[in-house]
C-alpha cells in the first residue's frame, strides 16, 4: 500500500498545483517558463562557486592530505576502538555529498554492508550535513559574501553530528557484533 502511494505521490502533486493554477487562473505555462529562467540565471550565478569547490576537493584528495590527516586521526581514533577507515568521511562529508557517498562506498565494498565501521559511517553520512557545499551553493546564489558566523555554525553542527554518530553506533551496534 505504501508502495503504490509513494510511487502515486509525485504526479498527484503535480495535478494538484496544475487544479490549484486553473482554479485562480494563474497563466501557468508563462510562470512555469519564467521559474526556469530564473533557475538558470541562479545557475550560472553559483558555478564559480562550484568550480572552486570541486578543484579544492580533488587538490586535497590528490595531495594525499587526506590520506595523511586519516593517518594522524586515525591513531588517535584507534585508541578508542574507533577505525581510521571512517576519517576520510568525517572530513569530507563537510565539503561533498558526492565525494562523502563515493568514499562511502569503498568503505562498504572493503568491510562489508554489516561492518561496524560501515554501519557508523552510514550513521555519519546520514546526520551531517555538506556544510561548504550549502554555503557556496546557497550563499553564493544569492550573493552573500561574508559568511563567516555560519560556517563556524555548520563545523559546530558537523562536529556535533560526527561525535553522535559515533556514540550512537556504539550504543546500537557494538554491542551486538562484539
Amino acid at each position: 500500500m505504501f508502495e503504490k502511494f509513494s510511487l502515486s505521490i509525485l504526479p498527484i502533486i503535480v495535478l494538484f498545483i496544475l487544479t490549484t493554477g486553473i482554479i485562480k487562473k494563474v497563466p501557468i505555462y508563462e510562470e512555469f517558463i519564467e521559474g526556469a529562467k530564473d533557475g538558470f540565471k541562479v545557475s550560472v550565478t553559483i558555478i564559480p562557486y562550484l568550480v572552486a569547490l570541486i578543484v579544492a576537493i580533488a587538490m586535497f584528495r590528490a595531495s594525499g592530505a587526506l590520506d595523511w590527516i586519516s593517518s594522524l586521526f586515525g591513531f588517535i581514533l584507534n585508541k578508542f576502538s574507533i577505525s581510521s577507515d571512517i576519517v576520510p568521511i568525517m572530513f569530507t562529508r563537510s565539503l561533498s555529498g558526492s565525494a562523502t557517498l563515493g568514499l562511502f562506498a569503498e568503505l562498504a565494498a572493503k568491510n562489508g554492508a554489516d561492518s561496524f565501521v560501515t554501519l557508523m559511517a552510514a550513521i555519519m553520512v546520514g546526520s551531517s550535513e555538506t556544510t561548504f557545499y550549502v554555503l557556496s551553493v546557497y550563499f553564493g546564489s544569492i550573493g552573500i559574501k561574508k559568511f563567516r558566523y555560519a560556517i563556524l555554525t555548520g563545523i559546530i553542527a558537523d562536529i556535533t553530528g560526527i561525535v553522535l554518530a559515533i556514540w550512537v553506533a556504539n550504543l546500537f551496534f557494538l554491542p551486538s557484533i562484539a
